[in-house]
């Protein structure tokens, strides 16, 4: 099977319909499996005092990110997209003839988005070890994805678990924005195969210094899926617009995905001598810049049911 490509929009669309459209079709024509969006409701944002003004200690290392929560509201409330717009997305990427997927954020969105007919789900990072969300969502979606970045190897294994009877595939995914091709680890692709034999990278390098070679390189180490950050828009308009492909990107990646592995060896051998600085270690810890993001970024949406708010990972919280 030829591996799939991921065109993740996340917010590029700027909450803007007219965009999304644009991004779905051209996604479509480039040569994308899946076209994603993200079902985050800005109301699901939580406020934790700690990441209003961050923390640095007395040698300059920061202890904590500095994220204030208002300015993040007003932000993410421009961006956000109605229940009637994600059933609109669906129905648009069939006619495109794409496949729809998103990534649930909330426990509590996950009541809201399964009968809209998504193929598929995405969990984030940050969720692999909410093990209740994870719960929730084989419920209702049989093929599940589930980037593993910031994420502890035994915090892997009972995701994997959790998850064996689904169409699981496991996103390698270094949660660093963007990821330096000496940072990517790669080796991981053959490490997460212990859990399930469907292993994929997720991509967050920077195509304006580094092309497409995170992504290429995975291919040819026989990732069979590549999630790729998407944008039909110049990467100055957009939040993730750093570390997000072109549609012209997109088709190129789609043709390398298309060859053999010996082929795409051959092309990296020659135009990419230096490619192994890009293998790092199967097993590693995780580095200080990806345990502030965790720190700050699992838990940084949350339900809110009767005034409660109820994290994915609390294991006694009832949702529904």
């Amino acid at each position: 099977m030829k591996p799939v490509l991921i065109a993740e929009c996340c917010q590029n669309h700027n909450g803007n319909k007219e965009i999304l459209k644009e991004m779905i079709h051209k996604a479509a024509e480039n040569g994308a499996d899946y076209v994603k969006i993200q079902s985050i409701r800005s109301s699901d944002l939580t406020f934790r005092e700690r990441f209003e003004e961050g923390e640095t200690d007395t040698d300059g290392k920061v202890k904590t990110i500095k994220r204030p929560y208002k300015p993040e509201l007003e932000r993410l409330s421009k961006l956000d997209l109605t229940i009637e717009q994600e059933a609109w997305f669906v129905e648009e990427c069939w006619r495109a003839g794409v496949a729809p997927m998103t990534t649930a954020f909330t426990r509590s969105v996950v009541n809201e988005i399964k009968d809209l007919g998504y193929e598929a789900i995405k969990v984030a990072s940050y969720d692999c070890a909410s093990y209740p969300l994870l719960k929730d969502l084989k419920k209702y979606f049989s093929t599940i994805y589930v980037s593993t970045g910031a994420t502890y190897d035994e915090e892997i294994a009972k995701a994997a678990e959790i998850l064996k009877d689904t169409d699981l595939t496991l996103l390698h995914c270094v949660t660093i924005y963007p990821t330096e091709l000496q940072d990517l680890n790669l080796k991981r692709i053959n490490f997460l195969r212990r859990f399930t034999s469907k292993v994929g990278y997720s991509d967050h390098s920077k195509p304006s210094t580094t092309g497409l070679w995170a992504s290429k390189i995975a291919l040819a180490l026989g990732a069979c899926c590549i999630e790729r950050h998407y944008t039909v828009l110049p990467p100055d308009q957009t939040k993730d617009g750093v570390v997000s492909i072109t549609p012209e990107m997109l088709r190129e990646l789609r043709q390398f995905a298309n060859l053999t592995r010996p082929e795409m060896m051959e092309i990296i051998r020659k135009e990419m001598p230096d490619w192994e600085i890009t293998l790092g270690a199967a097993t590693r810890p995780l580095s200080h810049v990806e345990l502030l993001n965790r720190d700050y970024y699992r838990g940084r949406f949350a339900s809110k049911v009767n005034d409660k708010v109820i994290y994915n990972w609390e294991e006694q919280a009832e949702i529904f």
